[in-house]
């Protein structure tokens, strides 16, 4: 990838904030591509995709209007790690290929700094195709009630959709820079505009 756009690669834990700093960046009028937006892309009604969750994982994880129950399949691949890779062999190519394409895109025109949003790009051995990284983290116990409240589940599915993760404090040692997300929506912004200057060399304009 031409080097004259600058790629920051967001990432954190589940419920961690992630979204929220995207939502921030993309208000500042930064370019943010959003990898679980392509993933939904690489799973719509008549992809291949769909078709090898289908043969899989069984015809009733699709909905009868031939959507993919996310939250059918959440249940079982959170709760299952030969199964959570099986998925992840069959969605991650897709996924990877949609986002090479949009950043080319972004590059080609002329943006000089994007975004690209991935939950699992440490999991998943991204940081290679980023230049910095920027991890949104929180403590144990405000990461898992914010999962509780945010998908309705109980805390056995909420440790059980953490565990399936790269544990924060592991994230914490390799990522670039930490937003400590524990606090109010004000305090993660003020965090962001103080870090951007350090990951990009300019300021975040609001």
């Amino acid at each position: 990838m031409d080097r004259r756009m600058k790629l920051v690669g967001l990432t954190g834990g589940i419920a961690s904030g992630k979204s929220a700093v995207a939502k921030m960046l993309r208000a500042a009028g930064i370019p943010v591509v959003d990898a679980d937006e392509l993933a939904r892309d690489a799973v719509a009604p008549g992809t291949p995709a769909l078709a090898a969750i289908a043969k899989r994982f069984g015809d009733d994880v699709i909905l009868k209007t031939g959507v993919l129950d996310r939250k059918k399949l959440g249940d079982v691949v959170f709760a299952d790690a030969t199964a959570r890779a099986d998925l992840n062999a069959i969605v991650h190519p897709q996924v990877a290929a949609l986002a090479v394409g949009k950043l080319e895109e972004l590059r080609a025109s002329g943006v000089e700094v994007a975004v690209y949003e991935v939950p699992l790009l440490f999991e998943n051995g991204l940081e290679g195709m980023v230049d910095e990284t920027l991890l949104v983290a929180a403590s144990d116990d405000i990461q898992r009630a914010r999962l509780m409240i945010r998908d309705n589940i109980d805390v056995t599915s909420a440790n059980a959709r953490i565990a399936s993760q790269m544990s924060l404090d592991d994230k914490r040692k390799r990522a670039s820079f930490v937003i400590e997300n524990d606090g109010s929506l004000e305090e993660t912004a003020r965090q962001l505009a103080v870090l951007w200057p350090s990951l990009t060399g300019r300021a975040l304009n609001p």
